[in-house]
């Protein structure tokens, strides 16, 4: 498995798993139906536990293009592969998002809010302020790109892990997206990854839902400049540090 195939596996993976807990939660009529914030949380670590443990030893498995900008700008991953690394995190999350449609579309069927029907597919603000929802998702991505240098060094390794975000283990990563799920997503969702939430998104313009609302491109760049400045920072910040 080449490092751009993986990336693109393990993102859809990720999105699938991710974005199908949300539709348990919310869409009508399902078995998880109104489970809450605990639930979403975990199986969104969970999520990036798998995601990790399927991409870690062929790319290193950022899944994520505010990983991938973090680790360039840390010059620990070369410039020249985050164009492959970003577009193929782009089409996982679109591949995966559809996913999520086709396995719960009788549920959608049955949901008419326009609102939960979109929340599978992307974040949205509790309190909709632009600036204080961008500073969430800065804040969010940030201390992930930090945590992420400490946990893994973001070292190059041995020839099947490339970049070291696996090689430790997925473990870490998963516990780490936990907690900023629970101690910070309660403002924007916590995209804190801007293929996460743009795949994903186009895919709930594309496909055809029934009752769907607008797909709301006007909140759009919050989760995907949130996260890359945040990203940035916490890279220019590890290089000042180390």
């Amino acid at each position: 498995m080449t490092p751009i195939i993986a990336e693109l596996i393990g993102t859809a993976v990720l999105i699938l798993l991710g974005g199908g807990v949300v539709a348990n939660v919310v869409l009508n009529e399902t078995k998880g139906n109104n489970s809450g914030w605990m639930v979403i949380t975990t199986a969104w670590a969970l999520a990036v536990f798998i995601g990790v443990t399927i991409a870690g030893p062929y790319s290193g498995a950022h899944l994520n293009p505010a990983v991938s900008i973090g680790l360039a700008i840390a010059g620990k991953f070369a410039w020249a592969d985050v164009p492959a690394y970003c577009g193929a995190q782009l089409v996982g999350a679109m591949l995966g998002s559809t996913l999520v449609w086709v396995l719960y579309k009788d549920h959608f069927d049955k949901t008419t809010d326009k609102g939960l029907l979109a929340a599978p597919f992307a974040t949205s603000p509790a309190i909709r302020n632009l600036a204080s929802n961008l500073v969430s998702e800065i804040i969010g991505t940030f201390i992930l790109i930090f945590s992420i240098f400490y946990i893994t060094g973001a070292e190059l390794s041995e020839p099947k892990t490339p970049i070291g975000l696996g090689a430790v283990g997925a473990i870490p990563v998963a516990f780490l997206v936990w907690v900023i799920g629970l101690a910070l997503g309660g403002t924007t969702g916590y995209a804190i990854n801007p293929a996460r939430d743009l795949g994903p998104r186009i895919m709930h313009a594309i496909l055809p839902i029934k009752n769907k609302g607008a797909t709301d491109w006007n909140y759009a760049w919050v989760p995907i400049l949130g996260p890359i400045i945040g990203a940035s920072m916490a890279a220019l910040l590890y290089l000042q540090l180390k």
